[in-house]
């Protein structure tokens, strides 16, 4: 597998790539993790927002969206993190979130970092720097917890 990173602002982004995104999502989070929600939730062209898609030749294998600071209260927000399910298993999701931590200090430098992960992925945010910050709260029937990397 050749990854090829790309970090766009969602000005910038072609449909291919923006239907490729909305595709691979909602397959991950709506079908294979079957939980019927609004999935596009109008945040992925507001604001300053950027995403990181990792391709493999023309197939997105792994995901992130960037919500900016200023839309977010202070915070950079990652969020819609995923690997495609025929790339699991092979490392992606560390260079994924080396990839997320080195554009988030890019494009808003010395800035807090939040994400709302599912709770029992709690410790690999940890390996990043993230420590919790509240309680953990039920998300589409899945168990989820904030997390802040400062």
């Amino acid at each position: 597998m050749t990854i090829e990173w790309v970090c766009k602002h969602h000005t910038d982004l072609g449909k291919e790539q923006l239907y490729a995104i909305l595709q691979l999502r909602t397959e991950v989070f709506v079908v294979e993790q079957k939980c019927p929600y609004q999935e596009v939730d109008g945040r992925d062209l507001e604001g300053d927002t950027c995403h990181l898609m990792a391709w493999d030749g023309d197939r997105l294998v792994a995901y992130l969206r960037l919500l900016d600071p200023i839309s977010q209260g202070g915070d950079v927000v990652i969020g819609r993190v995923l690997i495609a399910e025929q790339a699991r298993g092979q490392g992606l999701g560390h260079t994924l979130m080396e990839q997320a931590l080195k554009q988030a200090e890019r494009h808003w430098p010395d800035t807090p970092i939040y994400l709302s992960a599912q709770a029992h992925l709690q410790a690999y945010y940890s390996r990043y720097g993230f420590v919790v910050a509240g309680e953990q709260y039920l998300e589409d029937g899945i168990a989820h917890i904030g997390m802040r990397r400062s």
